[in-house]
């Protein structure tokens, strides 16, 4: 009996703590860190390798008004990417059908256009039923005085901290390189 109930504490403390899972060696692994992806070659990506990193997750789309925010998002890469931030686009068709092509496309487009160098996934789904595990957790998210739920539209923004916490979510018209974005961004990269 002392054993079954011990078990059952566990598996409770397991479901009530729930942020944090385990990559394959066994190592800790925040909850937004435990998926596993594809970029646009078709490669597999574990979002553990992002760990330790500052992230800024960006829903993105070729054939948007707001799709020159691809040049202020490389300029991010450019500066903060050696101090620690890690820039992940996400090719999404979810509004306004306005990124249709195929991932080839989606590369292509971003090399000749805008010179990406920041990691880009494969096209996914980021809202409705079709939502893809990275966006139903982020969505999830509660960010003290930020926005929730669904995401709104194209190159909406979620900046995640070393520790893989969710910290600041940025609305699509909120430029990458505003004060608030950078700001925030500048705040997790001096926290070790």
């Amino acid at each position: 009996m002392q054993r079954i109930v011990s078990v059952a504490l566990g598996l409770a403390l397991a479901v009530v703590v729930g942020t944090v899972g385990a990559d394959d060696k066994g190592a800790k692994v925040a909850d937004v860190f435990k998926f596993k992806m594809k970029k646009l070659d078709g490669k597999e990506v574990d979002l553990a390798a992002y760990q330790g990193k500052v992230v800024l997750f960006v829903n993105v789309a070729s054939q948007c008004g707001l799709t020159p925010q691809y040049k202020e998002l490389e300029t991010l890469h450019e500066k903060y990417a050696e101090k620690g931030l890690a820039i992940v686009g996400v090719p999404a068709n979810d509004f306004g059908k306005q990124e249709p092509g195929s991932d080839l496309e989606i590369a292509k487009f971003c090399k000749d256009n805008y010179n990406v160098k920041f990691d880009m996934l494969s096209k996914v789904s980021v809202k409705g039923d079709t939502k893809c595990d990275l966006y139903k957790y982020l969505t999830g998210q509660k960010i003290a005085g930020g926005p929730e739920g669904e995401v709104s539209w194209n190159f909406e923004k979620f900046l995640v901290g070393r520790d893989g916490k969710v910290v600041g979510r940025f609305s699509p018209r909120t430029k990458p390189d505003a004060k608030e974005v950078i700001a925030a961004i500048e705040a997790e990269l001096a926290k070790k």
